[in-house]
C-alpha cells in the first residue's frame, strides 16, 4: 500500500497535502468530463476529504474501467490509485466472493440502478474482508449517464458480531430445548416417587416449583448471551399463571438489567409467595389483588422486590404459623445473603426481598 509520501513523490515529489489529491489528478486526466456547477466542487471536495472509499468507474469504456479511486480505498484494498485505475473492479474479487452478490451487481448497472451489496473482496495482500458495496449512476446536467459511484466500507468486524450473535441465540435455543426436557424427566421422577410413596400432594408442590423454574429460564435464555438479563421476563413468566385477567395481578417494575444467575432464587421466591396468596392470602377469595414491583437497590448490588397483598380475607398475625413455603423462603435468601421482610396487614401480606446480584450492576 502506498504511504502519503509515497504517493506524494509519483507526482513529482510535491509536499504533502492536507488532503487526497486523487480528484485533482483526475480532473486533469480527463479534462472533458467536468463535474457540474458548484454542487460539482462540492462533491469533488467531500470526495477527497472522506475517510470512506470512492471509486468512479467509466461506463462508456471498454469493461468499465476504474477513472477515479481516493486514498481510502488505497488504504482499504492496498492498491495504489495507479493500481487500481484503468482497471474493472472485479481484481478485488476471489474465490470466496459471492456469485449471486456480482451477479446482483451487473444487473444494477446493466439497469443504471442503484444496489447495495455485502461481499467478500481481496486485498493487495491476498487477506479477505467484507464489503459493503453501495454502487449508483451519476449523471450529468442532460441527463446523460458520465460514472457509476462506488463507495466501498469494511464491515468484517460487524459480520463478526452478527455470526456471534447467532451462534449465540442458536445455543440459547438448543439450551432451551434440553432444558425443558430437564425440567420434564425431574418432573416425571417427581410424580413417579410421589405415586409410588403415597405423596402425592407433597410431589405436586414439589412440582409446582420445578415449573416455576422452567418458566423463568425458558423466557430469558435468548437474552442470557449479552451477560444479563432484563429480569423483568423471568418475573412475568412465573407469575403469569396467576393473572386471571381481572386486574388481580399488578406488575410495576421494569427495565432492570440483572445477572442471569439470579433467576433461580427470584423465580422461588416469587412462587412461594404466590402459592401462598392463593391459598391463604388475597387469590384465595374473589375480590383480592397483588403488585409486585422491583428495582435495584441504590448500590447497584441486588434486586429489591415490593410484594403488597390486599382485599383478601382478614389476617391475625398473631396466629400465623410459617409452612414449608415460608421455610424454604427463608433458607434460600439466608443462603444468598439476601433478606424478607414481612409486614402481616389485616387485608393481606406485604414483603419486602432483597435478592444479591453477586456484583454490581
Amino acid at each position: 500500500m502506498c504511504t502519503d509520501d509515497e504517493s506524494n513523490r509519483s507526482r513529482g515529489n510535491q509536499p504533502a497535502r492536507r488532503f487526497d489529491d486523487a480528484t485533482e489528478q483526475a480532473r486533469s486526466d480527463y479534462k472533458s468530463d467536468k463535474f457540474f456547477g458548484s454542487s460539482g466542487i462540492l462533491f469533488e471536495q467531500a470526495m477527497a476529504q472522506t475517510s470512506m472509499a470512492i471509486t468512479l468507474v467509466d461506463p462508456h469504456s471498454r469493461d468499465n474501467p476504474i477513472v477515479f479511486a481516493n486514498r481510502a480505498f488505497s488504504r482499504l484494498t492496498g492498491y495504489s490509485e495507479e493500481e487500481s485505475v484503468g482497471r474493472n473492479c472485479r481484481f478485488l474479487q476471489g474465490p470466496k466472493t459471492d456469485p449471486e452478490a456480482i451477479a446482483r451487481i451487473r444487473d444494477a448497472i446493466s439497469k443504471e440502478d442503484v444496489v447495495a451489496v455485502e461481499l467478500v473482496n481481496y486485498r493487495k495482500d491476498g487477506t479477505t474482508f467484507w464489503n459493503a458495496l453501495h454502487i449508483g449512476p451519476i449523471y450529468n446536467d442532460k441527463g446523460e449517464l458520465v460514472y457509476f459511484f462506488g463507495s466501498q466500507w469494511d464491515v468484517s468486524d460487524v459480520r463478526a458480531v452478527r455470526a456471534e450473535e447467532r451462534h449465540a441465540k442458536e445455543m440459547a435455543r438448543e439450551l432451551s430445548h434440553r432444558m425443558k426436557n430437564m425440567f420434564a424427566v425431574i418432573s416425571g421422577i417427581v410424580n413417579v416417587t410421589g405415586r409410588s410413596r403415597g405423596i402425592k400432594n407433597e410431589a405436586a408442590e414439589i412440582n409446582s416449583r420445578i415449573q416455576a423454574l422452567g418458566r423463568a429460564y425458558e423466557t430469558t435464555l435468548d437474552d442470557a448471551s449479552s451477560g444479563s438479563i432484563d429480569i423483568g421476563q423471568a418475573i412475568r413468566a412465573v407469575l403469569s399463571p396467576y393473572d386471571r385477567g381481572e386486574e388481580r395481578l399488578v406488575l410495576k417494575g421494569n427495565g432492570v438489567r440483572m445477572p442471569f444467575t439470579i433467576i433461580s432464587l427470584a423465580g422461588l421466591v416469587l412462587h412461594e409467595l404466590s402459592a401462598n396468596a392463593v391459598k391463604h392470602g388475597a387469590w384465595s377469595g374473589d375480590a383480592g389483588k397483588v403488585t409486585v414491583d422491583w428495582r435495584m437497590n441504590d448500590h447497584k448490588t441486588a434486586l429489591v422486590i415490593s410484594w403488597d397483598e390486599e382485599g383478601g380475607p382478614a389476617i391475625d398475625a398473631d396466629g400465623i404459623e410459617g409452612g414449608t413455603g415460608t421455610a424454604i423462603v427463608d433458607r434460600l435468601l439466608l443462603t444468598s445473603r439476601g433478606s424478607i421482610t414481612r409486614v402481616w396487614a389485616k387485608d393481606g401480606l406485604k414483603a419486602a426481598i432483597t435478592v444479591p446480584t453477586g456484583r454490581a450492576i
